[in-house]
């Protein structure tokens, strides 16, 4: 999911949302009908707010159970974002550690919030590279091998994006 304008943060080396929905459909190539990339947020005039997506995709499909996927930085940050109550009554969250919000940290933090128990945690390998740290190593000429896929890698050089 990709939105036109992220309502929590202004980007500074920002390439235009077409580069930003090209480089996630070749992050999602070859991963199947599993994965795909949604252009709701892209089509949305204004800020996008996941509350307002939640709720569009269960407009549309009513019947499906909805797991939100972020990284405990963003999850810490949840009693912050519109209508964090609504969101976790709307779906579940399922939250990906990362340094310096832990899944304690992010515990205490959602502890107040109606519907706190629904937050779950992923045991994957922790990756703590932000978009921000792979503009930066690409802005310092740094390489970004194996930190995102080959294409993505090669779309970001052949058009020399955030240099």
């Amino acid at each position: 999911m990709v939105a036109r304008i992220p309502p929590h943060k202004a980007l500074a080396d920002e390439v235009g949302i077409e580069h930003r929905l090209a480089m996630c459909r070749l992050a999602a190539a070859g991963h199947g009908e599993w994965l795909a990339v949604s252009e709701l947020e892209a089509n949305r005039a204004g800020p996008s707010y996941t509350v307002d997506t939640l709720r569009e995709i269960h407009a549309s499909r009513p019947g499906d159970e909805l797991t939100f996927i972020v990284g405990g930085d963003m999850a810490w940050s949840l009693p912050t974002w519109r209508e964090p109550e609504a969101i976790l009554e709307l779906a579940r969250i399922a939250v990906a550690e990362r340094v310096g919000a832990r899944r304690e940290e992010v515990r205490e933090q959602l502890a107040g919030l109606k519907g706190a128990e629904r937050v779950r945690y992923i045991d994957v390998p922790r990756m703590d590279v932000s978009s921000a740290a792979l503009r930066q190593r690409v802005r310092g000429g740094h390489p970004i091998t194996f930190l995102v896929p080959d294409g993505v890698s090669d779309y970001i050089d052949e058009r020399r994006l955030y240099r």
